[in-house]
């Protein structure tokens, strides 16, 4: 689910713009990267902790993941900082979960899946303290050269992804300011509309808000005053979407 949206978290115009950006390096990253999930929405309105999201839906169920897929979802998670430094000329907090994610990815993929250059490997045994609420402990039973290695190819891995997304914006700089612009402008977009900029065509005019009916006058309790028949309103509840590969700015 996206969250709720907080439009009382008031933002400045720089964290609006750091984050525009963030979240059109993910987008951008996601929408040319193959094998990666589609993009199906981004915003900038503060949902949850999130000051932004990228939305990214599964064309069908997944139950295993190759490497390339694992390999496009680490240049997803870093398009953001990635957009950060090239466009922006700084770094921030708010790629942080996005690290996080990709760190743990790299090491299960060097670790529990065998996805590294350390060969088809396990490595630390996972053991269950069941009369402690059934908590994961990791058991370390390598050496301290192999864990040397370990960290190693977790970094090699991380550092592609990364590497990769800024090879990719840097090469479509045009494309990204238009998601950015737009998200600016906008705050949200959907899967159409990032194709659009990408392409390079103008945007459809956004629909207007029509405007709000003003207040209904208090029913007269004059015995005289016949009230009018009440009616049940309809309530229309905002919908959440599943964002399994989502990167976020928090």
């Amino acid at each position: 689910m996206m969250g709720v949206e907080r439009r009382s978290m008031i933002l400045s115009d720089e964290e609006k713009k750091n984050t525009a950006y963030h979240e059109a390096g993910h987008a951008l990253v996601a929408a040319m990267t193959p094998g990666a999930d589609p993009v199906h929405k981004v915003t900038i309105i503060p949902r949850g902790m999130a000051l932004g999201l990228t939305m990214q839906l599964p064309e069908d169920d997944k139950h295993t993941y190759t490497r390339e897929y694992l390999e496009a979802m680490l240049a997803v998670l870093m398009g953001g900082r990635s957009a950060e430094e090239i466009f922006l000329g700084h770094i921030t907090t708010g790629a942080g979960n996005d690290i996080e994610r990709a760190t743990d990815i790299a090491r299960n993929m060097v670790c529990e899946w065998g996805m590294s250059e350390l060969g088809p490997l396990a490595y630390g045994k996972k053991e269950e303290a069941i009369f402690l609420g059934r908590e994961i402990a990791q058991h370390r039973d390598y050496s301290e050269d192999t864990a040397i290695q370990i960290d190693k190819e977790v970094k090699r891995i991380v550092n592609g992804g990364y590497e990769n997304a800024k090879n990719l914006l840097s090469k479509n700089r045009d494309t990204l300011e238009r998601i950015a612009q737009a998200l600016l402008e906008r705050e949200v977009i959907d899967a159409n509309e990032v194709k659009l900029l990408m392409e390079g065509k103008p945007l459809p005019e956004k629909p207007r808000t029509p405007p709000t009916p003003p207040p209904q006058a208090a029913p007269s309790t004059d015995p005289k005053v016949v009230r009018p028949e009440l009616r049940p309103r309809a309530w229309i509840h905002p919908r959440r979407k599943p964002g399994e590969s989502v990167s976020d700015s928090s």
